[in-house]
């Protein structure tokens, strides 16, 4: 009887992102909201209601720990690093960590000595300010951070991203152009169309063709080159120090993800990214289903606001004074803002609201190469306030 509660357990865990992303389909006021937050007040609701059964430990203890070493290869292996612009994009990453490195310090140094957890949340929000929610979630799984404070880190990104977004639509964008003393762009109806095409396939369900026999070869395919990843990552952090495993794990598994988009048969199967989301779906529900906001500290969840509100706002200035002296142009610079604080598929939008479609590339590959090594620069990150 235990078994059969804990798999329906796991089945609805693993059923319910697959409601969400078709309700989100559906009516576009879900899919604004997002997916992800949907689930984490779904999982919060799940995680406090009075009558669950005892086995909901053992699946909240076990399925992030399944969920992100499989998520976070799958969604690495098509990531691409173009050798076009090199110079310009080398130049927009090292401005955008270094400036999300100095924001984060300085950030714990006012307001994270306050907060519970404050050298841990100042990795977290590195690895996610320079890649996106996968890197967040491989960080909390090395950290093993405070359910509750996981959960409010997301929802406080929410509400920050959408600040962020209000302040570059309305005057932002303007506003660096003309500190940089460059002109509005023109568009032609050519790059406005493909601008247009880019911001619809962000938006197509992507699921659709897994249940087709193709789509079925590929998803066989896909979990048997990342089960053999997370092996081969085990056998290495195994030969780590004692209490290093999770971290030597993790990275690991990073590494060979990234490795492995450079082998044209890896990179080919283009579903990866896709069902690597679903398991970070996945995490995130379970995750908030351990939040138990009983325990909430107020008190620490404004200077955690604060904290995050100062990393991300002072970050954008840095990187926009240190584009300024090394000569980056406006767009590149806030576009490549953009990729590090709110992940590539947010990029195609921004590009259609600056006109700009030469700032496509810029913007994704900041954003690859954020993904790529978020999880390295969180685990320095928290390293370093440690010291502090």
């Amino acid at each position: 009887m235990n078994i059969i509660t804990t798999i329906l357990i796991v089945l609805l865990f693993c059923t319910i992102p697959a409601g969400v992303i078709w309700l989100c389909r559906r009516f576009p006021v879900l899919d604004n909201i997002g997916p992800i937050m949907i689930l984490y007040g779904i999982g919060i609701i799940i995680g406090n209601l009075p009558f669950m059964p005892e086995q909901m430990a053992v699946v909240q203890d076990i399925l992030p720990n399944v969920a992100i070493p499989l998520a976070i290869p799958m969604m690495l292996y098509g990531c691409t690093f173009s050798k076009r612009e090199a110079a310009l994009q080398i130049k927009v990453v090292l401005s955008g960590i270094l400036s999300v490195a100095i924001a984060v310090v300085t950030g714990y140094l006012i307001f994270g000595h306050n907060v519970h957890e404050g050298a841990e949340i100042g990795g977290i929000i590195t690895g996610m300010y320079t890649g996106g929610t996968l890197n967040a979630a491989a960080l909390q799984a090395i950290f093993r951070i405070n359910s509750e404070t996981y959960v409010l880190i997301n929802s406080y990104d929410i509400i920050i991203s959408f600040l962020y977004f209000v302040m570059l639509f309305s005057f932002g964008i303007k506003m660096f152009r003309k500190l940089y003393g460059e002109k509005d762009k023109s568009i032609s109806e050519s790059d406005k169309t493909e601008i247009e095409q880019q911001i619809a396939l962000s938006k197509q369900n992507p699921y659709r063709e897994l249940f087709t026999p193709s789509g079925a070869v590929q998803s066989a395919k896909i979990f048997g080159v990342t089960i053999a990843v997370v092996a081969i990552s085990a056998l290495v952090a195994l030969l780590c120090p004692e209490g290093w495993f999770m971290v030597c794990f993790i990275l690991m598994i990073t590494t060979l993800g990234v490795a492995l988009s450079f082998v044209k048969q890896v990179a080919t199967l283009n579903h990866s990214y896709d069902i690597g989301m679903y398991f970070i779906y996945i995490f995130s529900i379970t995750i908030a289903s351990m939040a138990d906001f009983s325990k909430l500290d107020l008190a620490g969840g404004a200077y955690q606001l604060a904290f995050m509100t100062f990393a991300v706002f002072v970050s954008l200035t840095l990187h926009a004074l240190f584009c300024k002296v090394i000569k980056v142009d406006a767009d590149s610079m806030v576009i490549s803002s953009v990729a590090f604080i709110n992940s590539p598929p947010f990029v195609p939008m921004v590009c259609a609201a600056m006109r700009n479609k030469k700032a496509l590339v810029t913007g994704l590959a900041a954003g690859i190469v954020g993904y790529a090594v978020g999880n390295y620069l969180g685990v320095i990150m928290v390293r370093v306030l440690h010291l502090l």
